[in-house]
């Protein structure tokens, strides 16, 4: 039944918050504590199959744990908090996910497996059109079903979302220093009423979360508290709707960052040591500055932009030599470079709308991630994107080639030592595909998935 756009939002400003506890990052709540185990009794076996996919898990970058993590939200086997750690939920999901897609001949931590969940996650993306951008009446930033959500109006201190018959409504709203607290807001929220039943709550120093329900909606809340204020993030939708709409709150909640220009704090005075102490990465090999794509037999395409100021291109340790170079786009040659994927065709057609798509970056030792992101009509994409991304090739969910990566800043934004979405722009297919056949490097008609794909990318070192 349609619930009225002022029923709506008085339901949002009572506490009647759909129960996804999973997105609170609480700790489970205590258990009875099991009777001693007998003398002589052995330790419970650990199961092979979690152990083999928590090693498979916890060798990818951090970055493609979290983006496996979102597709698995989006497929619907995944209701937890993206955070890039491997636990018995993702264990689930991944076995769930298999199930469903085709069982033991699927492996969905081999590359081939992790590129069609990727795919699988960006094509579930799209149909909703999830795009995740910044608003700057709240100061957050936050992932839409814009698709499902086409009104927008503004309230006080931030900005509200609407499907058409106000049965689902998304709000993000701030306050300043000092007009309220986490404490007053979570008192509001959680105090008792007739009309609804609080099924969760959580309250820590820097944020809180309350779900509830009615007798026909449910919610979601979640605040913070930082130096600029109190943020927050508020959904209210017809229970009705909770069979395809949970997912969408976790996805959402799961992108919500509150104060995106956050920064650690440096150290007031330095740190006095009795000697020089290594650093546990110290023997790590460093990201790469840039990505770059094979296009063909010692040529690889990265934009002008992620080598900017950059002197002396390596890659796996050798210097390269630019061929061609124009205000956009740089083609290298390495002729000793081999590639076990595949150029994949160029998208023929611009971005109608914010668009999900994939971006494969160069990490370090030769690994490949990928993040997933919104491609807009203006041609800038929104996404998680890490140090090297620059150059990184943007494919859609029909595994086309979108665009490139233009460039990455030299001292990106950082919360909890993570860029957190942002955006970038892009050099689009069209002007690769005029690059390319003016270098005389063809363009291939048809192509193949994310997956070969993968085998194509290759990291760029910068010698100033």
């Amino acid at each position: 039944m349609a619930v009225c756009a002022a029923r709506s939002i008085a339901l949002l400003a009572a506490p009647i918050l759909s129960p996804i506890q999973g997105l609170s990052q609480s700790p489970p709540a205590p258990r009875p504590k099991s009777p001693p185990a007998s003398p002589g009794k052995p330790a419970a076996t650990p199961d092979p199959a979690f152990e083999a996919a928590k090693a498979a898990f916890e060798a990818l970058p951090e970055a493609e744990r979290k983006g496996l993590q979102d597709a698995l939200v989006w497929t619907g086997d995944f209701n937890g908090v993206v955070t890039g750690t491997f636990g018995k939920r993702t264990h689930d999901a991944l076995v769930a996910y298999q199930k469903r897609a085709g069982g033991a001949g699927i492996a969905p931590l081999d590359p081939a497996g992790r590129g069609a969940l990727l795919k699988a996650g960006a094509a579930a993306r799209s149909t909703v059109g999830f795009a995740v951008k910044s608003d700057p009446a709240s100061g957050t930033v936050l992932g839409l079903p814009e698709r499902l959500l086409p009104k927008r109006a503004a309230i006080p201190g931030g900005t509200r979302w609407q499907s058409a018959d106000g049965r689902i409504t998304v709000e993000a709203k701030s306050f300043l220093p000092g007009e309220t607290s986490l404490e007053a807001v979570f008192a509001r929220i959680t105090a008792p009423s007739p009309e609804r039943r609080v099924t969760y709550k959580l309250q820590r120093p820097d944020f809180l979360v309350v779900t509830a329900e009615t007798a026909t909606g449910k919610s979601y809340i979640r605040y913070a508290a930082g130096e600029t204020g109190v943020r927050g993030l508020t959904l209210g939708y017809d229970k009705a709707l909770a069979e395809t709409f949970d997912r969408l709150v976790i996805a959402i909640a799961n992108s919500f960052v509150p104060f995106p220009d956050a920064a650690p704090a440096a150290p007031s005075s330095p740190i006095a040591r009795a000697g020089p102490t290594p650093s546990p990465l110290a023997d790590r090999p460093a990201a790469p500055h840039a990505t770059g794509l094979l296009v063909g037999p010692g040529r690889v395409l990265t934009s002008a932009g992620a080598l900017d100021g950059c002197a002396s291109p390596r890659i796996n340790g050798q210097a390269v030599r630019i061929m061609v170079r124009d205000t956009d786009l740089i083609l290298l040659d390495d002729a000793g470079l081999a590639s076990s994927g595949v150029f994949p065709p160029l998208r023929a057609e611009a971005a109608v709308s914010a668009e999900a798509v994939l971006v494969l970056s160069a990490e370090a030792g030769g690994a490949v991630t990928a993040a997933p992101g919104a491609l807009g009509q203006d041609g800038r994409i929104t996404a998680p994107l890490q140090s090297g991304a620059g150059g990184a090739p943007i494919v859609d969910p029909a595994g086309a080639l979108a665009g490139l990566v233009s460039a990455y800043p030299a001292a990106p934004r950082r919360v909890a030592g993570v860029v957190p979405p942002a955006r970038y722009g892009t050099v689009a297919s069209a002007r690769i595909g005029q690059f390319l056949t003016a270098a005389g490097v063809p363009v291939p008609a048809a192509g193949a998935s994310t997956v070969r794909l993968a085998g194509a990318i290759v990291g760029i070192a910068c010698q100033p």
